[in-house]
């Protein structure tokens, strides 16, 4: 009787640590807020908006990508993002060629007292952003145009699966931004 009921319990916790981690792994997935999923424009790449970019503008999109460069115009502050596409838990990866289109680069704007301390310490970064059109590219860059997102949501992932922290950075989407005059590219961005 007495073995059995061990059994029975090592069964139990065995159980219970299986659901334990499935509820952990499962809390994990959920990446980004359904609300800002339920307002993005589904499967659009950066491929997509740069080839078109008057079809995506004012629409909310959501891509991936590494920070490579920061600029402060004015009160505003530029994140310039290397892209990486997202897998189906809005998880950034390196993209299969470093020279396909989807390797090219984005920015972000927002005001810098929106970001967490700890931004320039994220390895990856999911956007959820409105289009807002195009600017020149840094100096450093070629001479194309890259596309402008005005955050509305990001969220900074850790550098490996063993350290997927996270922290997150949710824009007041009642504060409107707008492209300083210094910043404004070919589309003459208002």
């Amino acid at each position: 009787m007495r073995i059995r009921s061990h059994t029975i319990l090592n069964a139990m916790r065995s159980s219970a640590t299986t659901v334990g981690m499935a509820c952990l792994l499962s809390a994990c997935s959920a990446t980004l807020p359904t609300q800002y999923i339920d307002q993005a424009e589904p499967g659009v790449t950066l491929t997509m908006l740069t080839s078109n970019p008057h079809r995506y503008r004012d629409k909310v999109v959501i891509l991936g990508g590494v920070i490579v460069e920061e600029k402060q115009i004015g009160d505003q502050l530029f994140l310039r993002l290397r892209n990486r596409p997202l897998d189906k838990d809005y998880m950034p990866h390196r993209p299969l060629s470093l020279q396909s289109t989807e390797a090219g680069h984005y920015w972000v704007m927002m005001r810098r007292q929106e970001l967490p301390a700890d931004y320039r310490q994220w390895a990856r970064v999911t956007v959820v952003g409105r289009v807002a059109g195009k600017r020149p590219d840094s100096a450093q860059s070629n001479s194309e145009s890259e596309p402008v997102l005005t955050a509305l949501y990001l969220r900074g992932w850790g550098d490996s699966v063993m350290s997927n922290w996270s922290s997150k950075a949710t824009v007041d989407r009642n504060y409107t931004i707008s492209v300083p005059k210094e910043a404004q590219g070919e589309f003459g961005l208002q």
